[in-house]
This record gives C-alpha cells, structure tokens and sequence, in this order.
C-alpha cells in the first residue's frame, strides 16, 4: 500500500492519497475517488493545483500513465480542469457536470435510505421528517415508528407550509 500528499495551497492540512495494489479496484480508479470525495467534502477547494502528474506517479510509484487516467477522468466528470503546462485545477462544485455528478449521488443515498426506512417500518412521513431535519441540520427527535399524532401533527405542519 502506497500513499501520498496532496499539499494544499493557502492550507496547512494535506490531503492523502492512499493506493492499494491488493484491492482489486484499479489504481486509477482508487485515484480518481479520492480526489472527487476530497472535492466533494471541500477538502479540496476551487482552484487549488494537484500535484503534477511526474509527481504523483513518483511519490506513488506508479505510471505516469495511469495518473494522466485519473487526471483525464476527472477532467472528463468536470472535477478538475487540465491546463496545458500549468497544471491540473480543482473546479467550482456549481459547475453543471459536478451537480449531475451531485444529483447521482444523492439518489443512490436516498435509495439506501428508503430500503432502509422500509426495512424497520418507518412510515413516508416519518422520513420526510427525518430528511427535513436533516437537510435543516436540527436534531430529530425521531426514534422509531412514528405515532398516528405525530404523522399527523408533522403533515398538517408540511400543508401549512406548502399553502394547502
């Protein structure tokens, strides 16, 4: 298992790249992940520089060549911007490739979400509520199957909200 830096501009943190060789995911890949989640969380920000490829491949110990992959890839997804002879550039999470990129990642949560909520019986309502205060940041006082009163209580409140 390899690993390397990623030094941050204007930051003291780094962000780390670890690779696998016995993971079965190909380095690339395993690349390619870790920079978009880096970007995704704001580990990384908007126009901050990656390592240039000879770099990344020498302190990773790996092909120039599978660097300019996950390079290309995530030049491809919108993650990053390549410039000839300056170097590869974080782009804005606004732009309209990373909120597809965004918007796909969020289904698929909610998919699991919602297996899940029919798995221990949680009714819809009870998961919106759940979702609205976790979209809001607010704890939620919600700890199981929801009573006839709170369902109630929590739908007349969405219907007062949503003018009907």
């Amino acid at each position: 298992m390899q690993s390397c830096c990623i030094q941050q501009n204007d930051r003291k943190g780094m962000m780390k790249l670890i690779i696998s060789s016995v993971s079965g995911k190909p380095i690339y890949e395993q690349i390619k992940q870790q920079i978009r989640a880096a970007v995704l969380s704001g580990e990384l920000a908007p126009g901050e520089t990656l390592p240039s490829l000879r770099k990344l491949a020498k302190e990773l110990r790996i092909s120039v060549l599978t660097v300019t992959r996950a390079y290309n890839e995530l030049a491809d997804e919108g993650v990053v911007r390549n410039v000839q002879g300056k170097g590869t550039f974080v782009l804005q999470r606004g732009n309209e490739v990373m909120r597809e990129q965004l918007s796909q990642r969020i289904a698929d949560s909610l998919l699991q979400v919602s297996m899940a909520a029919k798995a221990a019986d949680v009714p819809l309502l009870g998961l919106l509520d759940m979702l609205e205060a976790a979209y809001r940041d607010e704890p939620t006082p919600y700890g199981g199957g929801a009573s006839s009163a709170d369902t109630q209580a929590s739908e007349e409140k969405r219907n007062a909200r949503d003018g009907r």
